[in-house]
């Protein structure tokens, strides 16, 4: 099993998680920043209408990954293929994981929307928050 740590600015809170089989285990001290996001890369990439993100600071490990745009790249299971991250080459101090990943994903309420521009009619998830766009399409 890999076990991939990543400490965030502060350590308030353990949250732990990983892939579906179990290859993949990772651990995060303190709370994330988490939101929904709409954009059409997020939704191919996870095969749902949105995906739900937890951003926190990056650690030097990674799963397997593939480049999924020429601003992004996605981390995920070499061995059952969940999707585990999302990082930005522009904020290599960055990560954020699928809040779905986690094992006890309670605590980690999206505070905003991004690629609100993208959101599917039919998803009402949120749309009391904050909305962000993103310029970017795939």
């Amino acid at each position: 099993m890999d076990t991939v740590e990543i400490a965030s600015r502060t350590a308030a809170v353990e949250r732990t998680g990983g892939c579906l089989c179990g290859r993949i285990r990772y651990r995060v001290t303190g709370d994330p920043r988490v939101h929904y996001c709409h954009c059409d890369m997020c939704r191919r990439a996870t095969g749902s209408a949105f995906a739900v993100l937890a951003w926190t600071s990056s650690s030097s490990q990674e799963p397997a990954y593939r480049i999924s745009s020429p601003i992004a790249r996605r981390g995920f299971c070499g061995a059952c293929g969940s999707p585990l991250t999302l990082s930005y080459a522009a904020a290599e101090d960055e990560v954020a994981l699928h809040v779905g990943t986690f094992d006890n994903p309670e605590g980690l309420e999206p505070q905003y929307n991004y690629g609100s521009s993208q959101r599917l009619a039919w998803v009402c998830c949120g749309v009391d928050l904050p909305h962000h766009d993103t310029e970017e399409r795939w």
